[in-house]
Formats: structure tokens, sequence, C-alpha cells
């Protein structure tokens, strides 16, 4: 079945594009620059995650209608490795938080992974928002469908992002 987008519709497509290109791009970068390897893992599935993203959007922009059904079940099986990983983290930081506290170029590179993280918490925060003011604007319920299920990933980038920070304790709630 072929999509038929209003120009708006066309606009909105584009510009969640350029945004999943920005965490893409992002991802990578702060991949090779990231020094726990945990938290490069993380970084790298959510690059291929994000390119998925930007596969639908663009066989969206294409007028082909997507199927929830495959995305959804290869989509759902990656975020599941991802939150088993940051649970792995959790516990590799138990064991060795002692003794990357008491060395300075641990500390200071757990630093700049806190800073890359609440970067990238940002980002996801701000595209999330994005796809729910377009979600609003689309005639067809499937390509709402599928907005909604990209951003329910994007929220659950964000939430992994945010367990791995409050994990090494580089994020408080209060």
């Amino acid at each position: 079945m072929t999509l038929q987008l209003t120009q708006k519709e066309k606009q909105l497509l584009k510009d969640q594009t350029s945004h999943e290109k920005v965490c893409i791009q992002k991802y990578q970068q702060y991949a090779s620059k990231a020094e726990d390897p945990q938290l490069k893992q993380l970084f790298r599935s959510y690059a291929q995650q994000e390119q998925t993203h930007l596969d639908t959007l663009n066989s969206l922009l294409n007028g082909q209608a997507p199927s929830m059904s495959q995305q959804g079940q290869s989509q759902g099986q990656g975020q599941q490795g991802m939150q088993s990983q940051a649970g792995q983290s959790q516990q590799a930081n138990g064991q060795s938080g002692a003794q990357a506290t008491s060395l300075t170029g641990a500390a200071q590179a757990s630093q700049a992974d806190a800073m890359l993280c609440s970067d990238m918490l940002m980002t996801e925060k701000y595209v999330s928002g994005a796809y729910d003011t377009a979600i609003f604007e689309f005639t067809d319920a499937n390509v709402r469908q599928t907005l909604n299920h990209i951003q329910k990933e994007e929220q659950q980038h964000g939430e992994g992002i945010y367990n791995y920070l409050s994990s090494h304790g580089m994020y408080s709630t209060q």
C-alpha cells in the first residue's frame, strides 16, 4: 500500500530524519570516546537502533507503509538485550566501584562518560518530544502507530542512559 502524505507530514518526517541522523552520529562518536566498555556497547547498540528508525522514516517518506509486527519483534528483542546489559553494568559497577573511585584517572574518565551520557539524555528528551508532536499531525493510523513505536524506543534509550548514570552514581534525583 502506498502512503499519500501531505506536505506537512513530509516535512515532519524530514525533521525526524535529521534528528535520527544526529542521534546516530552522536552515539557512534560517543561510543568511540566513552571509557567504560559497557557504555561503549550501550551507545553502539543505540546507534544501530537509531539507524533502524532512520530506515523506517525513509521508507515512510518513500510512501511505503511499514509492517509493525516485523519491526516490533526485531527492535523489541534488541531492547531486551540492552536492558540486560544495563543490569550487567550495574552489577559490574557494584563490584569495581570502590577501585575506580580511588583512581584519579578513573574519576576523570567517569566524569567524561557522565558528560556524554548527559548530552545523550538531553538529546533523547528532545527527540522524544519531537515525535510526540509529530504523531498528532498524521492522518494515517499506521503511520501514527509507527511513530509512536519509535518514540517509545527513544524513551527506552533515555531510560537506559538514566539507569546507567544512576547506577554509577552520576545522576541524583534528590
